[in-house]
Parts: structure tokens; C-alpha cells; sequence
């Protein structure tokens, strides 16, 4: 699998980026290394969320609707663990990719291991949580009683691999501050091909349906974690060779003003990561309100959104890093212009991505469930989140250097306006008066179209490169 997704789509992200400098909108040498470092990140992407949308295709297609519903309940609990890994992870890169640049190792070699205290210390009691009560949990948010124990199933098992999902996210993150996404794609991506395979056994061989699709997650986020720290600690991993980051296993494993500044800047990342996918608490109770059909084909719609945005994955930390990479050496002008030709570069690929899925919405849904109640309802929404997968673009290539820069409070802002005074609102209306799916419509857009509004107005500021004078390698120093 991860064969046949390298090729074209590496084919496809290169041809557009020579296709924008041919027209004259971005720079062929910056389109050329950002490139290099978004395709390998989309493949990681497109197989991940593959990953994800083969378990609920898969369990909906052993167990129904109910199946679908209960792990759409799980999700975001178990997505808490890339809410606040990614978070963290994104204070990684800033930390890493400017240190890198000015050949500050044993510096970067510290964050990494600050940051993996980091993400051990916010997810294992997560792990403790979600094992010793899910049923309570996912009956804040579900209905009917079918779903609620698939949901609760899923979500004892899948907890145990918080830890290592947000552990592979640092390791993931700080080869690609320095400029090396070809690893934490073979890593990741092959894991998830892993995944889905270890899920198509567990689930229509061994019959163990939800906790099957649980149990392969955790196995293959497991090995991830082990090749990442292996690599890192020895430099080098078999069939890879080199690694650009070396983790010291000597002291020092802790510093605390480096533990102050990824504090800095990972909080109100993981909090706008909380506030965008852990929206998906509340928003999921508002669309129990309309019923369990509409349920399915929310959850559908969402696992579809998901697999639309993975350019964000590439482009997003491409831009993060040769950014970082730049204000390192404290080219801020550099830094602007690979900023401002990554953000182009990535609208066009969100927006030809929409289109394509606009077009087949139909078919798609009738992967995931073949009810003649679902399928109309899913292609609805799907097409939907094709024009807010295209504004979540926009904000995923304005979000890179504000988090290269550690000016990472205003994506917050936005997306706690576009979710808690927007989106929630006209959800619930939808649901209680005669606005009905509208409702829901609206939602998913002003979901991703206020944050974009927001977060691409600080960008266009350039006041993140003030911020960033704050992070560099020489004021850390002081």
C-alpha cells in the first residue's frame, strides 16, 4: 500500500509546485524543498487516515450503523492523545528546526527528551482514565445503547496507545525540523499499513470486532514508538541509514528553561488542537439530537474530512520547519517568503483535493455502509466538508510559522471563536428548530472558516517574527 500511495502522490505534489512557479506564483527553488519535505508527510497522512477510515468502513461493514456510531464516540477521546502530542510536538519543531540550523545538537537533543517527558506525563493518565471508566465517558456524548458499548469497548482498548501515538508525533516532528521526512514516513506510514492489516484479521478473522480494530492500534503505534527511539538514540536505522538528530542517552535529560519555552508554545497549541478536534465532544452530542442515522453519516463525513486535509500534514510542517530553519539564522525575510509560497502552494492542493471528492461523494459513502438512509445523508455532508476542508488549507499553511516562530496563541483564539460562538450554536438550532441539517452545514463551515479568518489575518501581520527573537538559540542563552 505504501508503494502505491508514494509515487503519485509525490508525481502530483511536485507537478503542481512546478506548475505555481511556471505561472509565477512561488519560487522554484522554495517549491522544490518544500516539496521534498511535504510529499513524504502527506503519504504519512493518507496512510494514517486511511488507517482510520478502514476501521470504521471495516466495523461497519462486520457489525452496521451502531458499530460506526460507537467508535465516532471513541474518536475524539482517543484523539486526545494527538490533540495534546501535536501540541507538544509542534513546540518540538520550533525548538529543534532552529537549533539544527545553528548547529546547536546537544541543544536540540535536550528538547527532543524534554518533550518526550512532556508527552509521557500528559497522556498516561489519560491511559488510566479512559480504561477504568469509558462507558461513563462515551454516554456523555452517545445514544443508544448498542453504540455506547461498542464505543466503551473501543475506547478501553485503543487508550493504550496514547503514549506511544504522542510519543511517535516527537520523534516524527524533530526529524522533520531537520529536514528529514523521509524517516518518520516509513515509519509511520508503514505502521499504518500494519495497522489496517492487523485490523482486517482481528476483525473478520479472529471476530473481535471493535476491540480488534482497538488491539491492532495499539501493536502498531507500539512498534512505532520503539523504531523512533532506536533511531534516535543510535543515529541511524537499519535500511534508513543516518539520522540528522541524535538523542544523547547521557545527561542532561532536562532543562528547564527549554522546558519553559516548549511549555510556551505547546500549550496554546494543544489547546487549539482541543479546541478543533475536541470540539468533536460537544458537536458529536448535538448530532445524536437528530438521530442515529444522521449520526453515522456525521462520523462518515468527518473520517472523510480527515483523509482531505492531509496535505495540511505536509505542507504545515514543511513550512514549520524551513521557516524554523530560516529564523534560526535569523533570515526573516527568508523566512516570510517560505511562508508566503508554502500557504499558496497548499490551497491549491487542498482546494484540487476537494473538488475530486465533491465529485465522487456518492460512491464514497457507499464504501462505509450500504443503508439507503445513510448513503444521501453522508454524500450531503461530505460535500460539505469539501469547501471547509478547503478553508482548513488556509489555516493549516498560515498555522506553519506561527508555530515555527512560537507565536502559537492566536490559532487558539480563533478556533475557540469559530467553534464555541459559531459552530455549536447553529449545530444545536439545526436541532432543535425547523433549520434542521442546515444547521449541521453551517456548523462544519464556520468551523474551519473562522479560524481560518483569524489565524491567516496574524499571519499576514508578520508580527511572529517579533515572537520568534524570543526562541531563538542565542536568547535562549540569556
Amino acid at each position: 500500500m505504501l508503494h502505491v500511495l508514494l509515487k503519485p502522490i509525490r508525481a502530483t505534489v511536485e507537478g503542481i509546485g512546478r506548475v505555481l512557479a511556471r505561472l509565477g506564483l512561488i519560487d522554484a527553488g522554495r517549491a522544490e524543498r518544500v516539496s521534498d519535505l511535504a510529499w513524504p508527510r502527506i503519504v504519512t497522512g493518507v496512510a494514517r487516515m486511511s488507517k482510520s477510515t478502514a476501521d470504521v468502513a471495516m466495523v461497519g461493514t462486520a457489525l452496521g450503523a451502531s458499530a460506526i456510531a460507537g467508535v465516532g464516540y471513541a474518536i475524539p477521546y482517543w484523539a486526545l492523545a494527538f490533540m495534546f502530542g501535536g501540541g507538544i510536538a509542534g513546540g518540538t519543531i520550533s525548538l529543534v528546526s532552529q537549533r539544527y540550523s545553528a548547529d546547536r545538537r546537544e541543544e536540540a537533543s535536550v528538547a527532543v527528551k524534554v518533550s518526550a517527558g512532556f508527552a509521557l506525563a500528559v497522556t498516561l493518565p489519560l491511559v488510566v482514565v479512559f480504561w477504568t471508566m469509558p462507558e461513563p465517558l462515551i454516554r456523555l456524548i452517545g445514544t443508544g445503547d448498542a453504540a455506547v458499548a461498542y464505543g466503551a469497548r473501543y475506547l478501553r482498548v485503543v487508550s493504550l496507545a496514547m503514549p506511544f501515538a504522542a510519543l511517535n508525533l516527537v520523534g516524527s516532528r524533530t526529524l522533520v525540523a531537520a529536514n528529514d521526512a523521509w524517516t518518520p514516513m516509513i515509519v509511520r506510514a508503514g505502521g499504518a499499513v500494519v495497522n489496517i492489516a492487523l485490523n482486517a484479521l482481528f476483525i473478520f478473522v479472529f471476530e473481535w470486532g471493535v476491540v480488534g480494530a482497538a488491539v491492532g492500534t495499539v501493536l502498531a503505534n507500539g512498534a512505532g514508538t520503539v523504531v523512533f527511539a532506536w533511531g534516535l538514540v543510535k543515529g541511524r536505522l537499519p535500511l534508513v541509514g543516518p539520522l540528522p538528530v541524535r538523542v544523547d542517552g547521557a545527561a542532561p535529560h532536562w532543562n528547564a528553561r527549554t522546558a519553559r519555552h516548549l511549555a510556551e508554545i505547546a500549550t496554546p497549541l494543544a489547546l487549539t488542537n482541543l479546541a478543533q478536534s475536541g470540539g468533536q465532544f460537544p458537536l458529536l452530542a448535538i448530532v445524536s439530537l437528530f438521530g442515529p442515522e444522521v449520526v453515522a453519516a456525521f462520523v462518515i463525513a468527518l473520517r472523510v474530512r480527515d483523509l482531505m486535509n492531509t496535505p495540511g500534514w505536509g505542507f504545515g510542517l514543511a513550512s514549520s520547519s524551513l521557516v524554523g530553519q530560516s529564523l534560526g539564522m535569523g533570515r526573516e525575510e527568508e523566512a516570510a517568503a517560505y511562508a508566503q509560497d508554502t500557504l499558496r502552494f497548499a490551497v491549491t492542493m487542498y482546494t484540487l483535493v476537494a473538488l475530486v471528492t465533491f465529485a465522487f461523494a456518492d460512491p464514497i459513502s457507499h464504501l462505509f455502509v450500504d443503508d439507503a438512509t445513510i448513503v444521501p445523508l453522508a454524500a450531503a455532508l461530505i460535500r460539505v466538508t469539501c469547501v471547509s476542508v478547503v478553508l482548513w488549507g488556509v489555516m493549516n499553511g498560515a498555522i506553519g510559522p506561527l508555530r515555527a516562530s512560537g507565536d502559537t496563541r492566536w490559532p487558539l483564539y480563533g478556533q475557540v471563536l469559530g467553534l464555541f460562538a459559531f459552530a455549536l450554536p447553529v449545530a444545536y438550532a439545526g436541532a432543535v428548530t425547523s433549520l434542521g441539517l442546515i444547521g449541521l452545514y453551517l456548523a462544519l463551515l464556520f468551523e474551519t472558516g473562522i479560524p481560518a479568518v483569524v489565524t491567516y489575518a496574524r499571519f499576514r501581520s508578520e508580527k511572529w517574527k517579533l515572537v520568534s527573537r524570543t526562541y531563538r538559540p542565542a536568547v535562549s542563552e540569556t
